[in-house]
């Protein structure tokens, strides 16, 4: 199979590639060998697609439409499988195949040009959440998952790292908050990880399904915090801004039953955490989006 991955994902990889990373110039052939075996027919590859895995749209040997989707190790695709697999459909995209081999997923297939982002923005916000609030189970005995605290953690380093004059004070606080947050988390559930609007697709099985999710274990408000700053560029672009992101912390929080004040916390200190890696990576218009949205919070 010959193609050139999409422009978006060799952009973001090239971001976070580790010195003499050969993911993307095995593709072609990992593709290839993905395929064969399954007796897979290639439709097309998902263009954009993601930040982090290649999605090919295939057929299987019956004809069922299926998703093939491609991961390097270092976003973590077999805790996307273990994760898939506990949801078992329920809220979630379904697996169509148990582990065959490390970094590939044979997903159902989903409208992968209709997001729950192409309703009205209050619309849109109602299903996103009650599609995580169904992901939000007890994880399984012994699981594999990264904690909250864990992943926290590795991203307080950085951000310390980076904690310049600029955006020290808003750094500081996030810090802070972060502690806080972490002495006394009121419960620990499996979690999306990535959670936003553009992660739940129109199925056939279920109106909208959720994808991509990075899980963790942690606590409710960490999943949801990611979703209060969806469409950020409008909320910096409106003269309400400030006003309408307090009021959707307040409304998410009421309508999910998530503690208010933990939920604008972890929003300060993921929007922090994003802006701050924007700026180490070379996208300075996303950092600055991003940061004045924490500033808000």
């Amino acid at each position: 199979m010959a193609f050139e991955p999409p422009q978006r994902l060799v952009r973001a990889l090239g971001e976070s590639a580790p010195d003499g990373d050969d993911w993307l110039e095995k593709l072609p052939e990992t593709v290839r060998e993905a395929v064969a075996p399954r007796e897979l027919t290639v439709e097309r590859v998902q263009v954009p697609g993601g930040r982090s895995s290649l999605v090919v749209l295939v057929r299987c040997a019956d004809g069922t439409p299926a998703v093939l989707k491609l991961a390097p190790p270092r976003f973590r695709p077999e805790a996307e499988r273990a994760a898939l697999t506990e949801w078992d459909g329920l809220g979630a995209v379904q697996l169509l195949e148990g582990p065959v081999e490390e970094g590939v997923l044979l997903l159902e297939r989903l409208h992968p040009d209709v997001s729950v982002r192409s309703l009205p923005e209050a619309k849109a916000l109602l299903e996103a959440a009650g599609t995580l609030r169904r992901l939000w189970v007890e994880p399984p005995a012994g699981h594999v998952f990264e904690t909250v605290a864990e992943r926290t953690g590795r991203q307080a380093g950085a951000m310390r790292a980076r904690a310049d004059a600029e955006v020290g004070p808003l750094v500081d606080a996030a810090l802070a908050v972060r502690e806080e947050l972490l002495a006394a988390p009121p419960e620990h559930r499996l979690l999306h990880g990535t959670f936003r609007q553009s992660k739940v697709l129109a199925g056939e099985r279920m109106p909208w399904l959720a994808v991509g999710p990075d899980p963790v274990v942690g606590e409710c408000a960490f999943d949801l915090a990611r979703l209060v700053r969806d469409r950020v560029e409008d909320l910096i672009a409106s003269p309400s801004g400030a006003a309408t992101t307090r009021r959707r912390v307040k409304r998410l929080a009421e309508s999910l039953e998530v503690d208010q004040e933990r939920l604008r916390g972890w929003t300060l200190f993921r929007a922090v955490e994003s802006g701050v890696r924007a700026l180490r990576v070379g996208r300075p218009r996303d950092a600055e989006l991003l940061l004045e949205f924490a500033g808000w919070v």
